[in-house]
């Protein structure tokens, strides 16, 4: 009797696997595919637009990320830093790189959200046609901020531009799986939906908005992934965002230990959190309105970060062995061995068409090993969840 119960149970665990990693081979195949390429459709004259950067002490970026930005502004474009709580010279560095600043002071609201709705406010004053938003630890590719202006006029929607986070020369091996699993995460697998034209996540920087969208959105939530959250609303609404591949914007990980760990459990924690809080009421609004594309949005959010679905996945092939060796019950390890051999098919196959030169064969072979580092931080997940922002550690401060 034990040994049918583990049998179903096993059996249910592999088909909820099965879910998360079939959507994952599904969008690198998709997004290897040299056919049904969607163009980013972009309207033939670019509107009046607003770039608004939140910065909490980011002195020692600001000026440079500003700069860089002025490169690609045309008349009537505003450039907006929102110097939030800082007790640094950001304000400073900031008008010194020619931007308009306005400061923010209230420390018992912190996060990049409240800092956005802060700089809204004061842009509503004389509204652009379309806002785009910059980390202000970022630079953007050549002609980014036209082509996501652009596209977000076009469709009247959100647009998110590819968003790479790359390490300097040298990178220990955390960091470069790291590197990887970013580019599969923000790269490959919104292109995969964008070539069925399917919506994506919003990723926190490089997004473009209407104007009338983003003014009457909900933004200080105080949630870790504003961002993502964001998106999901309103995708909700009938506006789920859209992926622009040809806009590129980077940033540089963390090189401290403590930066590169507090920006991971971040980000991670706030991602599970939105998945266990989001993806229910998503699947329930796309199958009561019977939007698919919706339905494809609820899925993309269940994939879990590609550390954790590749431990749970190896979980169940091994308590699917352990079974089989008591019992002789092998369909629960053929099914979860095959799901574990598309995991890897997926994973090999991303790594060979977009990262070849961030990781190498030898470094998958390893990445059980990153995989495992991180099990403290979902074991956090489920005892202590980080809750609220912490800013990460920038590189030279």
């Amino acid at each position: 009797m034990l040994a049918i119960t583990l049998t179903y149970g096993l059996l249910a665990l592999a088909g909820l696997l099965a879910i998360p990693v079939i959507v994952l081979a599904l969008q690198v195949f998709s997004a290897c595919s040299r056919d049904a390429t969607v163009p980013t459709q972009l309207a033939e004259t670019r509107p009046v637009l607003a770039v608004l950067v939140p910065a909490h002490n980011e002195a020692v970026t600001i000026g440079t990320t500003c700069e860089s930005l002025q490169t690609q502004l045309t008349i009537g474009d505003r450039l907006l830093v929102v110097a939030d709580n800082c007790s640094d010279d950001t304000a400073r560095a900031a008008r010194l790189a020619g931007a308009e600043v306005v400061e923010r002071r209230d420390p018992t609201r912190r996060g990049k959200d409240f800092a956005l709705e802060f700089g809204i406010r004061h842009l509503a004053e004389r509204p652009p046609a379309v806002l785009i938003v910059v980390d202000a630890d970022c630079s953007l590719s050549p002609g980014a901020l036209d082509l996501l202006a652009r596209a977000s006029a076009a469709s009247n929607r959100p647009v998110q531009a590819a968003y790479i986070m790359v390490n300097r020369g040298g990178a220990g091996f955390r960091m470069r799986i790291a590197e990887f699993a970013g580019i599969v995460k923000n790269v490959v697998r919104p292109l995969g939906y964008h070539r069925h034209g399917l919506p994506c996540m919003l990723m926190g920087t490089g997004m473009a908005f209407p104007w009338y969208l983003i003014a009457n959105a909900t933004l200080a939530s105080g949630h870790l992934v504003e961002d993502m959250k964001l998106g999901i609303d309103m995708a909700c609404e009938g506006s789920p965002p859209l992926f622009c591949p040809e806009a590129r914007v980077h940033s540089l990980f963390p090189e401290t230990a403590d930066g590169f760990r507090n920006q991971r459990t971040r980000w991670e924690h706030g991602h599970l959190g939105v998945i266990l809080s989001e993806a229910p009421r998503l699947v329930a609004t796309a199958i009561r309105k019977c939007n698919w594309p919706l339905l494809a949005m609820a899925l993309d959010l269940a994939v879990p970060p590609l550390a954790l679905l590749s431990l749970l996945v190896a979980a169940a092939v091994v308590s699917s062995a352990w079974l089989g060796l008591l019992t002789g019950q092998l369909l629960p390890l053929w099914a979860s061995g095959g799901i574990l051999a598309l995991l890897i098919s997926a994973i090999s196959i991303a790594r060979s068409r977009f990262a070849q030169s961030v990781v190498s064969s030898r470094d998958l072979a390893w990445a059980p090993l990153y995989a495992l580092s991180k099990v403290p931080m979902y074991f956090l997940f489920i005892f202590r969840r980080q809750k609220n922002w912490v800013r990460t550690v920038r590189n030279g401060e």
